[in-house]
């Protein structure tokens, strides 16, 4: 069984950022359709993260237009708007990439819901959001947590990525 992903790039990144070509990557080698939707006119106002709750929107919009239960991925900003979509709409699964555990002007991400296979990776020396802001989440959340010798970019662990990715949507299947 395959299905669909919707993976969202971080702020001032793209559709064709590394991480997120690795993981279409992955979705194309396992069987499963895949989109990146462009947020790059969403963070271009508002600074300095963006539009975030047009990029909420923009993005349940997408996962209603799937017309079914999606993946959803995404790295930092990508992440976080992820899970918020993930709340209210369904998903079969979340994989986040430095996850921002709270966002100023948002209520930090729920501990309970929802209940979903989660997969996160997460840098060490992540100099934006601290890695055991993320690990207490994650525990709390039974996710499986990858943490690795990085920083916020994952720039060094881009394969890593796709690889937990990949185990995320094989366990899907």
């Amino acid at each position: 069984m395959s299905g669909h992903v919707i993976i969202s790039h971080g702020l001032n990144s793209g559709p064709d950022a590394t991480k997120a070509m690795a993981l279409a990557q992955a979705c194309d080698l396992l069987g499963w359709r895949c989109e990146i939707p462009d947020y790059r006119d969403l963070d271009a106002v508002m600074p300095p993260m963006g539009d975030v709750r047009a990029r909420i929107a923009r993005l349940q919009a997408r996962v209603d237009a799937a017309g079914g239960p999606v993946v959803l991925a995404g790295s930092s900003m990508g992440a976080f708007v992820s899970c918020r979509v993930a709340l209210a709409r369904p998903v079969q699964g979340l994989f986040l990439m430095a996850p921002p555990i709270a966002l100023d002007g948002f209520d930090d991400l729920p501990l309970d819901a929802p209940a979903v296979p989660l997969s996160i990776v997460h840098g060490w020396h992540d100099e934006l959001i601290p890695a055991g802001h993320v690990v207490a989440w994650a525990e709390k959340r039974s996710a499986r947590l990858s943490l690795v010798n990085d920083s916020h970019r994952l720039a060094e662990h881009v394969d890593h990525c796709a690889q937990q990715f990949a185990l995320l949507l094989g366990a899907l299947s």
